[in-house]
């Protein structure tokens, strides 16, 4: 049931990978109602240790990965926001549901949304949680800043509510990232060298030499923030994950 649980993570994270045109200021997915964000971040560490670890899982099947899918949606007792989420999951990955939306024709860039929204406790203020949101551009684009390459992918996450990234991170924001085709494995930290919102909210990210294929990656860790006249906020986000294709 755990592997079940592993791969219907991953098959949701690759259905949320979808192409939509970049804008100066995405609105963000709301946090799923009657889904927990503690219970999706749960499956991260898995997600990851499969990926690292589990040669078939890296290898991709996507036979396999659907009969898991499919074998989880029977499961008796399961919640429906779940069962719900794993129906279009389905449909996504077997293309009875259309195969997902259109690439866009005008050279805008792909952006893979992470699959959740997560939670940083107290990031706003005393009481105050924020809701932070995730994404990444495989290269050759120009967001973020400077753009990754070909060969690359940009991550870019946004603490809404927050004021601006402060000048220190002790527990800085992470991104881990495996290519499942080609191996390759690093964690880096999201930085602010981009100047994405300046004057808030935080809004923090990275460019990876991933390779070209299959990417799983994990964004979790600590943020600070600084508004002037004020004390520093520091406080920790619940990890969150995404899966994309660098060409």
């Amino acid at each position: 049931m755990r592997r079940a649980f592993t791969a219907f993570a991953i098959a949701a994270a690759a259905a949320m990978a979808v192409p939509v045109q970049v804008s100066a200021q995405p609105t963000p997915p709301p946090v799923p109602e009657g889904m927990p964000v503690e219970m999706l971040a749960s499956f991260a560490p898995a997600i990851i240790g499969a990926a690292a670890g589990t040669e078939d899982i890296a290898a991709g099947p996507q036979a396999e990965l659907l009969a898991q899918a499919r074998n989880l949606l029977e499961s008796p007792g399961i919640p429906p926001e779940i069962k719900s989420t794993l129906e279009r999951v389905i449909t996504f990955l077997d293309g009875s549901g259309g195969g997902g939306p259109e690439i866009p024709q005008d050279n805008a860039p792909v952006i893979a949304q992470f699959l959740y929204p997560t939670l940083g406790k107290g990031c706003i203020g005393e009481g105050a949680d924020s809701v932070g949101t995730a994404l990444a551009v495989p290269g050759p684009a120009q967001l973020p800043p400077p753009g990754p390459a070909a060969g690359q992918a940009g991550f870019v996450f946004t603490a809404l509510g927050t004021s601006a990234v402060a000048a220190e991170q002790p527990n800085p924001l992470t991104v881990t990232w495996i290519n499942l085709d080609n191996q390759r494995r690093e964690t880096q930290n999201l930085t602010n060298e981009a100047r994405i919102n300046p004057d808030g909210p935080a809004t923090l990210s990275a460019i990876a030499d991933t390779g070209p294929g299959r990417v799983i990656a994990v964004i979790s860790g600590g943020l600070t923030t600084q508004k002037e006249g004020a004390a520093p906020i520091t406080c920790s986000f619940l990890p969150t994950v995404g899966m994309f294709r660098v060409a």
